[in-house]
This record gives structure tokens, sequence and C-alpha cells, in this order.
């Protein structure tokens, strides 16, 4: 997850936008939204998450926080599994990869030859050099 999140966090103006954010997250803002007598908190984190400065804000921390996770991720395998690091990380490396191809074809809407963003290369790269260290 941390993976996947650290590509989404590349992007901010795609959050809640791709069809896999807005169906997991959909739901619990709709129905936020909808409560009259809900908690205010939760009314204001909701209406932030509305406007784009908003979710911008909410996927920096998120995509930092992720990027700390995978760098700690990261030594703790080097330490305690030392003959299994590599190919776990690894396999954190193609789940970001993943991530990034399937915003891709989102973004792409089935034309066939979407690319992968710019600032998506830039956080698979970045992730990459966190597994790497």
């Amino acid at each position: 997850m941390l993976a996947s999140l650290a590509i989404g966090g590349a992007d901010p103006s795609a959050f809640l936008s791709t069809p896999m954010d807005g169906l997991a997250n959909e739901p619990a803002l709709a129905e936020a939204r909808m409560d009259p007598s809900g908690n205010q908190l939760v009314a204001a984190v909701t209406g932030e998450l509305q406007t784009a400065e908003g979710r911008a804000n909410a996927y920096e921390g998120s995509r930092d926080r992720a990027l700390a996770g995978l760098k700690q991720a990261s030594a703790i395998l080097d330490t305690a599994a030392p003959a299994d690091a590599a190919a776990f990380k690894a396999w954190l490396g193609r789940i970001a990869l993943l991530a990034v191809e399937a915003r891709s074809a989102q973004h792409g809407l089935g034309t066939g030859g979407a690319q992968a963003s710019d600032k998506d290369k830039a956080a698979l790269a970045e992730i990459t050099r966190v597994l790497e260290a």
C-alpha cells in the first residue's frame, strides 16, 4: 500500500478522480456530506477534500509518509531479513510500477497508448532510490 500511495501522491490532481480512488472513497465522503447530525471535524475534512487545494494537501502529506514508511521498511528488511530483502524490495517496486501503469491506463481511457505522467515517473524513480538505499 505504501508503494501505491507514494505513486498516488505524485499527482495530487488525480486524488479521488481515478475510478479506483472514487470507488474506494466516495461512499464515505457522500455519507459524511449528507449526515446533518454528523461530526463537525468529519464535515470539515470532507468539505476540504472537495477542493483541489484540499486534495493536494491531503496527498502531499500522504506521499511523504508513504516514502518514509518505504525507507523504514527497507532498513528493517536489510537488518532483519537480509536474505529476503532484495526480493521483497523488488516486489514493492513492482507494486509501484503496477500503480503507475494502472493510473496511465485510467487517464488514457482505453485509447491504447497512455503514457505515465512525468510526476508518476518521478515518483517511481524516487521509490526505486528509497528501496535501493
